[in-house]
């Protein structure tokens, strides 16, 4: 039963890591099951299947949007997406900026940082990030706003190596809060951690954990 997979996640987590439903590929009917058990928070990495389930789902959902998004695709989600965790270059962005200017709204991300040894993975360098919030363009995006940072670590059975790349993430996330958001409270979610490691992850500090076929069952 979802509700029960549900209930059995959220026992494992601290009061202070929000746990995201990862419900790329499931059905809205699925969906709805984790909403009536008290779900609200929602992970997809398709656009059109996140505006299609939004569409026909309760309004109190938040949406979280967690894979690779292009410039050109943000302006389907911009009318009600929570979070977006995949920000990954400034040209993305000043898209997002725009589009929230369009919906008259401040809209919140993350920077993705690619921890992992799979070059697959998307994200930014340390260094990569330092040159994005240090940069003139950066000034000038009043619309959005950076509340933290996201990762994936390797996919791999080394639960070493995975704790050691969370741990890359939580250094990364300290130095960013320290010399870039010291004064902004709101600057303060690591998102990392999926179905096979998220309690490594909240050890290392994850905030918020995206859990899709521990919830869901296997796609």
């Amino acid at each position: 039963m979802i509700s029960e997979k549900l209930a059995a996640i959220k026992d494992k987590l601290p009061e202070n890591v929000t746990l995201i439903a990862v419900s790329k590929t499931y059905l809205a009917s699925d969906l709805q099951l984790a909403y009536i058990a008290g779900q609200r928070h929602f992970g997809e990495n398709k656009v059109q299947e996140i505006t299609e389930k939004q569409a026909v789902l309760a309004k109190d959902i938040q949406w979280h949007f967690i894979g690779h998004l292009q410039s050109n695709k943000v302006k389907y989600i911009a009318p009600f997406i929570s979070l977006i965790h995949s920000v990954d270059s400034i040209k993305l962005l000043q898209e997002i900026n725009k589009q929230a200017i369009k919906n008259g709204r401040i809209l919140d991300c993350l920077l993705q940082f690619h921890i992992a040894s799979e070059e697959t993975k998307f994200g930014l360098s340390l260094e990569e990030a330092k040159e994005l919030l240090e940069s003139e363009a950066f000034l000038f995006l009043e619309n959005i706003r950076i509340i933290g940072v996201m990762g994936m670590a390797s996919f791999t059975e080394d639960q070493e190596k995975v704790r050691a790349e969370f741990k890359q993430l939580y250094q990364i996330f300290q130095f960013l809060k320290s010399t870039y958001f010291s004064e902004n409270s709101t600057f303060k979610e690591i998102s990392m951690g999926m179905s096979g490691d998220f309690e490594i992850a909240v050890e290392e500090g994850s905030t918020l954990v995206r859990v899709g076929s521990s919830i869901f069952g296997l796609r």
